[in-house]
């Protein structure tokens, strides 16, 4: 009986185990004022976690039947904010959420209109999903500026990586 017992206290604890990793660790230590910052230094994910990496994404037209100039895509912050949306959805299609993004990686180029990437844009559209009140999580991320893109129109190009509890 008591090895019957021993067995089914196993394997409990085992299941226990299984149902609940440990939780992922967001290095986020404080910026010059003292609250969170905004961009993690790193991220540790343990064993009992689930990866989907999403492949550079890029901003849907404004009006999908115009679709050849940079007017037609909208400026950094514009398109900064169709590419999460569209990041959003994908996630969403296999069961994950912003809040599983752990890490992105930003690839911005000039806007030919001023010669420069509006790295401000971006980082306002980045703000309306990570670490915000309704969404806290933030991500470990790198900004790259780049001298263009797949096509002239478009000044912003995202990849994320997301991880949920398998």
């Amino acid at each position: 009986m008591k090895a019957i017992l021993a067995a089914a206290a196993g394997a409990l604890l085992a299941t226990a185990a299984q149902a609940a990793p440990a939780p992922i660790e967001r290095i986020n230590p404080p910026g010059p004022d003292g609250k969170p910052a905004l961009i993690l230094k790193g991220v540790i994910v343990p064993a009992g976690y689930e990866t989907f990496y999403l492949s550079g994404q890029l901003a849907d037209p404004i009006d999908p039947a115009k679709r050849t100039t940079v007017e037609d895509f909208g400026d950094t912050k514009t398109q900064t904010l169709s590419v999460l949306k569209k990041i959003k959805a994908l996630l969403a299609e296999k069961g994950y959420a912003m809040s599983d993004v752990v890490k992105m990686q930003a690839f911005l180029a000039a806007d030919p209109k001023t010669g420069k990437i509006d790295f401000m844009g971006f980082n306002d559209a980045f703000k309306s999903e990570f670490g915000s009140a309704t969404q806290p999580n933030t991500v470990a991320r790198s900004t790259f500026q780049v001298a263009n893109l797949v096509q002239p129109m478009f000044l912003v190009e995202l990849e994320v990586t997301a991880v949920k509890a398998k």
